[in-house]
């Protein structure tokens, strides 16, 4: 079946980056010129997904305004004649349909977000995009797991390389094997101690699941934090379906992280020629 949904929780309060989102949603934090949540949308788009899933909460209607008609902008950019940035506000709104809303009443985990838009993707697998992980490719990582996906036809989770002491802050891989950067997963571990994480391979925000995960999620097991994780979820998904690890084509940017946000915004801005030329001559005088 071909995988059409895409599932984005965006129900967080992003805390590690008050002040700046008391107001505004961590989503929406500029890289460059373009919020966080704008690249994984046109990620979702340009890999061939037909329909966004947002799961929000209280305080994102910045968010939901960003994917929708400003009539007043769009005139004001046509009488001065402003046609490239009219053409480029308008590309971001997409066909009546193709983005859903549903709300995650309460905060409690990235599985409990999932299984909040259940009903929407219904009985079909689908993919979940998490914003805060910007990845810089020639292919976008979708893209690449969709390729994988046909091969395996299996839940799919994106994983890179982290240092062995940073295995607490990731789902860790256990795996049986891995063949040109497939990995057939043993078991999942959320946020293990380095002592205890049987690999340095770490999930990140990129996932291909199958519907069955959906009933796992039902039980509302609560794990790391007393929240509902999906790792765990997913855990319990291995003792019936494989599930394979896809270590992909790029450069991922942890922009949850502060240090990680600014370090995206720099190698991204320093794809545009116009900036490039002032930022580079300035970035030498800092490393004098």
């Amino acid at each position: 079946m071909k995988i059409r949904k895409a599932v984005f929780p965006v129900a967080g309060l992003g805390t590690r980056f008050l002040p700046a989102t008391k107001a505004m949603p961590k989503e929406m934090l500029p890289i460059v010129d373009k919020p966080l949540i704008q690249y994984a949308v046109e990620e979702a788009f340009q890999s061939g997904i037909e329909q966004i899933i947002f799961v929000t909460g209280k305080n994102k209607e910045a968010l939901e305004d960003h994917f929708d008609r400003h009539s007043g902008l769009e005139t004001t950019l046509k009488e001065k004649n402003k046609t490239e940035l009219l053409d480029s506000i308008k590309r971001i709104v997409p066909d009546t349909g193709t983005i859903v809303y549903t709300r995650q009443s309460n905060p409690l985990g990235l599985g409990h977000a999932i299984w909040c838009a259940r009903d929407i993707v219904g009985n079909e697998p689908f993919a979940v995009l998490l914003a805060d992980d910007l990845i810089m490719s020639d292919t976008p990582v979708l893209s690449q797991m969709l390729k994988a996906y046909e091969t395996v036809r299996s839940s799919l989770v994106a994983v890179v390389e982290v240092p062995k002491n940073e295995t607490n802050k990731y789902g860790i891989l256990d795996i049986d094997y891995k063949k040109d950067g497939l990995s057939k997963i043993r078991g999942l571990i959320e946020k293990p101690d380095p002592e205890d994480a049987p690999s340095n391979l770490a999930i990140i925000g990129r996932y291909i699941l199958t519907p069955e995960i959906f009933t796992i999620l039902d039980q509302k097991e609560k794990g790391a934090g007393g929240e509902i994780q999906l790792t765990d979820a997913m855990a319990k998904l291995l003792d019936t379906q494989s599930i394979f690890g896809l270590q992909f084509a790029g450069h991922r940017f942890d922009c949850g992280d502060k240090a990680g946000f600014q370090m995206a915004n720099l190698s991204y801005a320093l794809t545009y020629p116009d900036i490039s030329s002032k930022l580079k001559p300035f970035i030498k005088t800092l490393l004098q």
